[in-house]
């Protein structure tokens, strides 16, 4: 018995959300490439309330995470610190959140601006945006 639920308290612990990936933006294309999934950008400001939001209570989420981690090669970049200005400005990012899909050469393929409310609501926005 207490094997059993030691096995669960540890399988507990490897639950999580999105699984940001570290690195530059042409880092993140070339693991788009090779692993031939969609690149999925959260262009953020520290200041910004739906930014953190996300963040804390979307982003951490498990089903978000089984969703996202699946699909896409999800990296954050703050807007106003180092590589992130430069997306910011190349993507044309005029309000935080904004959540960028992009194919593997850089293209964009959908957006999100805004948080949503519900790990669902999330979930559905970026289908809809992956899907036009």
């Amino acid at each position: 018995m207490f094997i059993a639920i030691l096995a669960l308290v540890s399988m507990a612990g490897f639950s999580q959300g999105i699984k940001f990936t570290e690195g530059t933006f042409d880092q993140l294309k070339a693991e788009a490439k090779k692993t031939d999934r969609p690149i999925f950008i959260d262009v953020y400001a520290t200041w910004c309330g739906p930014c953190i939001f996300l963040a804390s209570d979307i982003f951490t989420k498990d089903d978000v995470g089984k969703y996202m981690n699946e699909k896409f090669v999800n990296a954050k970049f703050d807007a106003e610190k180092g590589e992130g200005i430069d997306i910011a400005k190349k993507y044309k990012v005029k309000a935080y959140p904004t959540m960028l899909i992009l194919d593997a050469e850089g293209k964009e393929l959908g957006r999100v601006v805004g948080a949503e409310r519900t790990t669902e609501a999330f979930i559905k926005k970026i289908e809809e945006a992956t899907s036009k």
